[in-house]
């Protein structure tokens, strides 16, 4: 089974929401964790949005990317283009991939529009995790 690290600054939605949905869609073919460069907790809004495919982060913790430098990794995904910048090379034993989702976090406004952000997030999240990771070997971002 492969091992797959989702990094982002505050492993508080983007990371959190792909380690959910690569656990929940492919759980038989890898193992999904998440890390941040500055963790600052799980976001609610996240784990909100998540709960709605029945999935549920409510348990997760934010984690340091440090953590898992001694972490025998085959593909490391930073989600965020701050996080690319910002996070140590973590070499992938098979493959690093970049891929920017905008943060639903910097949205502003109503309960309901910031959980809208998350959920429109969550998707454009959950459809590039089913076109690179739903082949039989991941597809290059």
């Amino acid at each position: 089974m492969d091992t797959v690290l989702f990094v982002c600054t505050h492993n508080s939605a983007r990371s959190q929401m792909a380690e959910g949905l690569l656990r929940a869609r492919y759980g038989d073919r890898y193992r999904a964790l998440s890390a941040g460069t500055a963790p600052g907790g799980v976001n609610p809004f996240a784990v909100a949005a998540m709960r709605e495919l029945g999935i549920d982060l409510s348990g997760h913790t934010s984690d340091h990317v440090e953590a898992f430098a001694d972490e025998a990794l085959d593909y490391v995904v930073t989600v965020c283009d701050s996080a690319r910048e910002a996070c140590p090379y973590i070499p992938a034993r098979k493959r690093n991939l970049h891929e920017s989702f905008p943060d639903p976090s910097a949205v502003e406004g109503s309960d309901d529009e910031k959980l809208a952000a998350f959920r429109t997030v969550r998707d454009k999240i959950g459809e590039w995790i089913d076109t690179t990771f739903g082949q039989e070997s991941p597809q290059s971002a």
